[in-house]
């Protein structure tokens, strides 16, 4: 299938399908099922939100014929952050960004009523290679822009179907500045 039908298709933003294409070296994608999707995390989300059992999940699984890659939510414990490994740059998006040229996490705080608590919860999207580890080919800033491109979009995805306020505070489109 084509990249911006994955996932429900919502989710991948015309960048993102271009940011896809850039990680795998792929045009053609397998997602591993009909149920992964934003709509079905965000309800796990929710679920996992009134319960101390789920904390985090899948949002979708990409294949490609010679690659696999992983998107996932977690509800994240507070607004602290840890210093970053070396290979991350942090990048100015969301509460905090953090791109590799093998992944990428994307922290946003979301305040809706659909998410219970009297203040914002705070959910890391997060998109990682998958399968045996190997380098990543490519060149690294651009393979670094790639992943927070496709974090942002399934990041933005999640704030709208949560109802966020503000989207989270995401904008419409990823911002790749350095920090």
């Amino acid at each position: 299938m084509a990249a911006g039908s994955l996932c429900g298709g919502s989710a991948v933003s015309a960048g993102a399908v271009q940011a896809l294409e850039t990680i795998t070296g792929a045009s053609r994608f397998y997602a591993a099922g009909e149920t992964s999707t934003v709509a079905r995390a965000a309800k796990e989300l929710v679920e996992g939100a009134t319960s101390s059992a789920v904390v985090d999940g899948e949002v979708c699984r990409v294949y490609t014929a010679r690659s696999e890659f992983r998107i996932t939510w977690r509800l994240s414990d507070s607004a602290s952050v840890d210093d970053p490994a070396s290979k991350f740059s942090l990048l100015d998006m969301g509460e905090r960004a953090l791109a590799a040229p093998d992944g990428a996490f994307l922290r946003f705080a979301c305040l809706s009523e659909r998410v219970p608590g009297s203040g914002p919860v705070r959910i890391d999207i997060g998109v990682e290679r998958g399968g045996m580890p190997t380098e990543p080919e490519g060149d690294p800033e651009a393979l670094k822009d790639a992943y927070a491109t496709v974090a942002h979009s399934f990041s933005l995805a999640m704030a709208k179907e949560l109802g966020c306020e503000n989207d989270g505070q995401l904008k419409s489109n990823p911002s790749l500045d350095r920090l």
